[in-house]
């Protein structure tokens, strides 16, 4: 079995803690205890460094993947992590109502797992320019608002739109694909290239933080539940 790359852990744990971080401030928000505003500043810029990595790393990842188990694996695994997601939808309307998670990080990774194959058949400058483009139609995009909900998932974003979690595929699919291109030209250019970032195993300082990129999707699921259920601890939620 190929090692896995120790390397694409560490940064994807690196994204998972501050995904925590940055919804534990969130959470202390929602409950009232501290307020906080992610909606420009620092946070604002931290959460998309923040989805940024973990789309970047997907992509890359999914390159790799593809390569050891075919596509069939990517139309397999996007659809897993989608349902997932359609799954946090249901119950984030049932919980929230208001602001539910209508196309999160994991509707938009699940998604572009699925439409990325065929871009494994094209060039690799044409995987980067379509990446590039993607990413500035989606920033101009954002400035804009629409008088319709139907194209949310792309991007086209209705007046008085909120949700907790909206990550659509104008701009980010851009990410995912200079992800899968820097893989893939890290791999045409050396074959070797990524064998000499895995040794058989992660450097001892490295390995607690691994072991959170590996099992990222269950942090992501567990986190939110363990941060309310510390919060009703501390006497926080009434």
């Amino acid at each position: 079995m190929q090692e896995r790359i120790w390397q694409l852990d560490f940064g994807r744990a690196a994204a998972v803690i501050a995904m925590v971080a940055f919804n534990w401030q969130v959470a202390l928000d929602f409950f009232g205890v501290r307020a906080f505003d992610a909606t420009q500043g620092f946070w604002w810029w931290f959460a998309r460094a923040t989805v940024a990595t973990f789309v970047f790393i997907a992509g890359a990842s999914m390159w790799l993947a593809v390569g050891k188990h075919g596509n069939k694996w990517a139309v397999m695994r996007g659809a897993k992590l989608f349902g997932i997601g359609l799954l946090i939808t249901l119950v984030t309307w049932a919980f929230l109502g208001k602001g539910f998670v209508v196309f999160g990080v994991l509707h938009l990774i699940g998604l572009s797992t699925i439409i990325a194959v065929p871009f494994l058949r094209v060039s690799s400058n044409a995987c980067l320019l379509a990446g590039a483009g993607i990413i500035v139609a989606g920033v101009w995009l954002s400035s804009v608002t629409f008088s319709f909900p139907w194209l949310l998932w792309l991007g086209f974003v209705p007046a008085g739109f909120s949700s907790i979690d909206y990550e659509p595929l104008l701009p980010w699919f851009g990410v995912f694909l200079l992800g899968l291109w820097l893989a893939r030209v890290m791999c045409e250019r050396s074959c070797d290239a990524f064998r000499r970032m895995q040794p058989a195993r992660s450097p001892f300082l490295a390995a607690p933080v691994c072991f959170l990129g590996r099992h990222s999707l269950a942090v992501y699921l567990l986190h939110q539940p363990l941060l309310v259920a510390a919060l009703s601890l501390a006497g926080a939620i009434h």
